[in-house]
């Protein structure tokens, strides 16, 4: 199965995101349970948790060139809205 892709990202607090996908479905996506693997531990910081990106194909959101999130993990784990 083909997962939809990424439109939009909107932060609502220091945790959570609200991704709409190319369906027009969004997802509701808590990051916190990633905050104890170290590779996403900058999460935690406040300002660069809000320079969050959507990768140009929409196939992720990426924060800098080692921390993304794969859409597949957004639509598959986030909370439908």
């Amino acid at each position: 199965m083909k997962y939809p892709t990424i439109k939009s990202v909107h932060i609502i607090d220091d945790n959570l995101l609200i991704v709409e996908f190319s369906n027009r479905e969004s997802r509701k996506y808590d990051v916190t349970p990633l905050l104890n693997k170290k590779m996403f531990s900058e999460l935690s910081n406040p300002a660069f948790f809000k320079n969050v990106k959507i990768d140009q194909g929409g196939y992720a959101l990426i924060w800098n060139e080692d921390i993304d999130i794969s859409e597949y993990e957004i639509w598959k784990n986030g909370t439908p809205i």
